[in-house]
């Protein structure tokens, strides 16, 4: 059990966060800009709340909103998945809760100190930077990073900000090439001239890092996956349709998603999704479209509503007239995900999609992007594309 000697240290720990504070404030040598202000001002608040009832003699706590399939709704006139009300409290002076009330602390104190600084770190390194042992106890702040994750989503929903605008950044993943020139921390990026790589889209992506400065495109085509993706690069898709080429590396990393929301909403660019005939392509689209359910909080600020589903399609196997090798059985996992999928409120109403995912069923096999090769090499870019966006073929 985590020791009164470790809840004692969370008290002297939270005085310490507002007498810095103080300090800080009173002699501050860095500007900081609104947004990073108003971070910082809510984390403060945590450690206020604490010291206030510290001194009342009071057991401090905190309301940290339930992160769960029960607390998720599907707002139909917005058109996104939203969270709900219901919230856990965490209390310091709860020997079974103390432990993650003092690690919700300590990552807020470490993003506070990121935030002065004007610095920014990886998950990763902000579990190395608040893991130490307790001092006067052999208690470690946390064991593994798997400790530390949840707790960064927990402040993030509960100070209803980006863990981007907590200095708090994911690896890359994900890319772009178009007709697009942006400004990343200063440097002007001009994606039309980055080479086969193309622009690799950075965690923050917030307008204090990237602005764009001019951009052509008439839309976006969002694929899947990079091998995808390069072909789309090599035969030059972009350029001869006066589009944005995106992908995600699969599921796409918060980042990736916040870039096309920025870039549709910003520069009113249509999204078109370019995904697997598969239950995980059917549901990467639903998160870029309607939000992803453990990420609720956030679905204001990432999910596009107007995304559509360009492909691959459960009828494309005899449209495209493919051959039976490129046949993927589907599992008895991809089966039970494919149900749930279609139960989703978001997709059960939609005629067009029950049908989809019923063709899938029936079919009894699934499809990559990748199997289109098997037609030409370049059939993916210069004939299914270009004929399902001019027949503007597609599912919503």
């Amino acid at each position: 059990s985590f020791s009164f000697k470790a809840i004692r240290w969370v008290v002297t720990m939270a005085k310490k966060v507002m007498k810095r504070s103080s300090s800080r404030s009173a002699g501050a040598t860095i500007a900081l800009p609104p947004v990073d202000r108003k971070t910082r001002k809510l984390i403060v608040g945590l450690a206020n709340e604490v010291e206030k009832a510290a001194e009342r003699r009071r057991d401090p706590h905190l309301d940290i909103p339930t992160r769960s399939l029960s607390n998720v709704r599907f707002n139909k006139s917005r058109k996104i998945i939203e969270m709900g009300g219901q919230k856990n409290r965490r209390h310091l002076f709860n020997l079974s809760q103390a432990k993650s009330y003092m690690q919700t602390l300590l990552v807020a104190t470490g993003c506070k100190s990121l935030i002065d600084q004007q610095k920014t770190t990886s998950i990763r390194g902000l579990y190395y930077l608040l893991k130490h042992t307790i001092e006067g106890t052999r208690e470690e702040t946390f064991g593994t990073q798997d400790e530390c994750d949840p707790i960064i989503e927990d402040l993030e929903v509960t100070l209803e900000s980006l863990r981007e605008q907590l200095h708090v950044y994911a690896s890359n993943r994900g890319g772009m090439v178009g007709p697009i020139t942006l400004i990343d921390s200063g440097d002007e990026i001009d994606c039309s001239r980055m080479g086969s790589g193309g622009y690799s889209i950075p965690s923050i992506v917030e307008e204090e890092v990237i602005r764009f400065k001019k951009c052509t495109a008439k839309f976006i085509l969002h694929v899947e996956k990079d091998t995808v993706w390069r072909r789309f690069n090599e035969d030059k898709f972009w350029r001869k349709h006066n589009c944005l080429l995106t992908h995600g590396g699969g599921q796409p990393p918060r980042g990736v998603r916040r870039m096309l929301y920025r870039l549709h909403h910003e520069l009113k660019l249509p999204v078109y999704c370019l995904l697997d005939n598969d239950p995980w392509g059917y549901y990467i689209y639903s998160v870029l479209k309607q939000g992803s359910i453990n990420l609720a909080y956030e679905s204001k600020r990432m999910a596009i509503p107007s995304a559509r589903f360009l492909g691959l399609r459960s009828i494309d196997y005899e449209k495209c007239k493919l051959a039976p090798s490129v046949q993927i059985a589907l599992s008895d996992s991809d089966i039970k995900r494919a149900k749930q999928i279609a139960a989703y409120p978001w997709f059960a109403a939609k005629k067009a999609w029950q049908k989809e995912i019923q063709k899938m069923l029936s079919n009894g096999f699934k499809l990559e992007v990748e199997s289109l090769i098997s037609k030409d090499i370049s059939y993916v870019t210069e004939v299914y594309t270009p004929e399902r966006l001019a027949d503007h073929d597609w599912l919503d």
